[in-house]
């Protein structure tokens, strides 16, 4: 007899643990771990699905009280039991509950039908071919004739490849009965093979090999040399914007590539794949795939399949892509690491830099992290070798870093500029469209503006469900709706304050909307594309708006941080970044690293081919650390000052935070709950509780929104608090109407 040890597919956190049930005979040889199966549960027997973490021919209970297995999900897909390791290894560090962490690992988790080519075959050779249509003809079997007609007009080179089912049903319009009377002829043979999709396709030639300098040379041959002796490790390349990180990723790969062992390549945002995937593609073809969430079901599915079967080697996309079911995993890369993306928004709150070192552990694996702006976390470990730091001080192909300049608004104000654009930007602009080169517009705010509010009563117009003020969006060249960023409630741009009644209301702030009008009235005739969260939806809405600007069908881009991430386009010789103090108000301890990588990426977009470039930043704090910093490509500058506070003020990474969330339709109890929760977190003496307090969002679709932070040196310690808050939950009733969510060394 076997015995299944099954977590039940249900968020009640009392019931996250498994439960054991019976095998039946007929299922023995279906029921493997990771199976998604239905079990009776309860008194009443509810049928739950639940997935099989375990099998044993040990009973935990008397097996005549064990109730069976009712049946198993034919079309789920089963997790791996690797993966189902490297779950409870993020239950454990992110405070999630097992059945979420198994979520979290299964980026495709339902069958879809498989997609077949059929083709239909010759038997007989082309004059045969010939005779047989020119004596149908004679009877008027006239679909029968165009079927072999078409067949004797191909070359003989390609005559036996046969021709395309559909080709046959739907161009020759020849019904499926003509298709198969000629097989029971013997004329022709019709197969069928299954053809997955392949959405990383592309039809771009085979690019020339680059040659790599001496400092990527060093890297790639460092590395390699580590592999073929066994060691396996985490690596970080600190590299400057265009040194050419992705050329030194390629190289590494094809090494990787030759022990038989397959990569997963981890970008940061969907807008990244057009240009990653093609390169990639021109350098290994068909062994490249992408996932992620912008594909169709089938889509997903088809490359989960080509991974599991090992059709291809390596799998690109977002934080999704780390759990492709490779079996032979030999690296993972994470691109542009210090991604603020890289860490999940929902529970299990894991981070995908800190799982892809763990998977990569379990499996015997390498991790690459690369980024011209390393998160702190990073390179803290490299400086203190707990990763391997390699650097790339050069820019690639002989480029020079742009010229800066750094504008200072309040002047530009004094001056009586009060355009968007400063006089230096807007002189730059214009040189750039005579000389027929193109420009990058940064803002990190989309829509029309900031906010609006009234000018007499000074409230801002407010989102009913959400803590935040709604946004002003334009639509067919007018400003006549506003949307909340969170929930997505919206509603007309009313024409009198809802507070006062007053009809002096207007816009503050600025978005990429009003950046757009700003620069269509400014440079009459330019060829301008926008591109932010409003623009980009679509399966392709990315890869065709950078699509166009990098054929050059636009002269200015304008967009948010979606712009900056990882994009080469060698005829970008400007950016203008309009407000790069933006971040530097957003209220938490990483605000300054935040706004040091935004404007350092940014910046990094101009000058990036031969002809050399220049940034324009545009700030009202231009002598702020991270700025000067910034402006200037000086990390290891930026790093010693904002590593220094964090030391001082117990931030990580020098010490480590744990932010528990509590979250419930009724305010009172959220508030009573989190307080609770810091008395439990002053119990342990070597942590500092901050909070309660509302959170940055206090109020998000209906629900109330409570903070308590707990700082403290050991990670272990604040796990033992974690553990503790989640024991007193499940046993309490009194907040049942409560949720709580864990984030540690939150990463936003």
């Amino acid at each position: 007899m076997i015995f299944a040890d099954i977590i039940l597919d249900i968020s009640v956190k009392s019931l996250d643990k498994t439960f054991q049930y019976i095998v039946p005979s007929c299922l023995e040889d279906e029921v493997k771990t990771g199976s998604l199966v239905t079990v009776p549960f309860g008194n009443g027997n509810r049928q739950l699905k639940g997935y099989v973490i375990n099998l044993t021919d040990t009973p935990k209970f008397d097996p005549a009280k064990t109730k069976s297995i009712t049946g198993i999900e034919k079309n789920a897909v089963p997790a791996e039991s690797h993966l189902l390791a490297l779950a409870g290894w993020i239950k454990e560090n992110y405070g999630a509950s097992m059945n979420d962490a198994i979520k979290a690992v299964m980026p495709v988790k339902k069958e879809v039908k498989e997609q077949v080519k059929r083709t239909v075959y010759p038997l007989v050779g082309r004059e045969e071919m010939e005779k047989l249509a020119a004596g149908f003809e004679k009877k008027h079997n006239t679909a029968r004739a165009r079927v072999l007609r078409c067949f004797a007009s191909l070359d003989s080179s390609i005559y036996y490849n046969g021709i395309d089912y559909n080709y046959i049903t739907k161009n020759l319009k020849c019904p499926k009965s003509v298709i198969d009377g000629l097989g029971q002829m013997g004329i022709t043979s019709t197969s069928s093979a299954r053809q997955y999709r392949n959405p990383a396709k592309h039809e771009a030639p085979a690019s020339t090999r680059h040659v790599l300098n001496d400092e990527q040379q060093y890297i790639a041959s460092t590395i390699l040399s580590d592999y073929a002796n066994g060691i396996r490790k985490t690596y970080l390349i600190h590299g400057v914007t265009g040194s050419g990180k992705t050329e030194v990723y390629m190289e590494i790969i094809e090494g990787v590539l030759s022990y038989g062992r397959q990569v997963i390549v981890l970008i940061p945002e969907i807008a990244l794949t057009f240009q990653t995937v093609n390169r990639f593609y021109q350098r290994f073809g068909e062994r490249v795939s992408v996932i992620h969430s912008r594909l169709s079901a089938g889509e997903r599915y088809d490359q989960f399949l080509r991974a599991k079967e090992g059709l291809v080697d390596i799998m690109i996309g977002p934080r999704s892509a780390l759990f492709m079911p490779f079996k032979k995993l030999g690296l993972i890369v994470v691109d542009e690491e210090h991604e603020t993306s890289y860490q999940s928004e929902t529970p299990p709150k894991y981070h995908a830099r800190e799982v892809a070192v763990q998977r990569a552990a379990m499996l015997g694996a390498s991790v690459l992290l690369g980024s011209a702006t390393p998160s702190l976390e990073a390179y803290y470990k490299a400086q203190t070798g707990a990763y391997g730091l390699f650097k790339l001080k050069k820019r690639a192909g002989g480029a020079h870093l742009p010229q800066v300049h750094i504008v200072d608004l309040r002047e530009e104000f004094e001056n009586k500029n009060y355009s968007v654009f400063s006089s230096i930007l807007s002189m730059l602009i214009e040189e750039r469209l005579q000389k027929h080169e193109q420009s990058i517009i940064f803002i990190n705010r989309r829509g029309y503006a900031g906010f609006i509010s009234c000018r007499k009563c000074g409230k801002a117009i407010g989102c009913p469900h959400c803590s935040v003020s709604l946004k002003p969006h334009m639509h067919n060249g007018v400003v006549d709706r506003m949307k909340c960023h969170f929930c997505g409630y919206e509603i007309p741009l009313p024409s009198a304050c809802p507070s006062c009644g007053s009809k002096y209301i207007g816009t503050f702030g600025i978005g990429t909307q009003q950046v757009e009008e700003a620069a269509e009235k400014r440079f009459p005739g330019a060829r301008i594309l926008r591109m932010d969260a409003d623009t980009t939806g679509g399966k392709d809405g990315h890869s065709r708006i950078l699509g166009q600007f990098g054929r050059g069908e636009a002269d200015i881009l304008i967009g948010t941080q979606m712009i900056v991430k990882g994009h080469d386009f060698p005829n970008v010789t400007l950016v203008g970044i309009i407000a790069a103090d933006l971040s530097l108000n957003a209220g938490d301890y990483r605000a300054a690293e935040r706004t040091y990588q935004l404007v350092a990426q940014a910046a990094g977009r101009a000058g990036r081919g031969s002809k050399s470039g220049e940034v324009v930043l545009q700030t009202y704090q231009p002598c702020h650390y991270s700025i000067v910093h910034a402006a200037n490509q000086d990390y290891e500058s930026f790093y010693n000052h904002e590593i220094s506070i964090r030391e001082m003020l117990h931030y990580p990474p020098v010490s480590n935070i744990l932010g528990v969330l509590v979250f419930s339709e009724n305010e009172e109890s959220a508030l009573k709950l989190a307080g609770i929760i810091s008395e439990i977190a002053e119990q342990y003496q070597t942590v500092t509780v901050l909070g309660p307090a509302d959170a940055p969002v206090a109020k998000a679709k209906d629900i109330y929104r409570k903070m308590v932070y707990g700082k403290c040196m050991d990670y272990g310690t604040l796990c033992s608090v974690k553990d503790y808050i989640e024991a007193f939950k499940e046993q309490d009733t009194e907040f049942r109407d409560c949720g709580i969510n864990f984030e540690f060394n939150i990463n936003r």
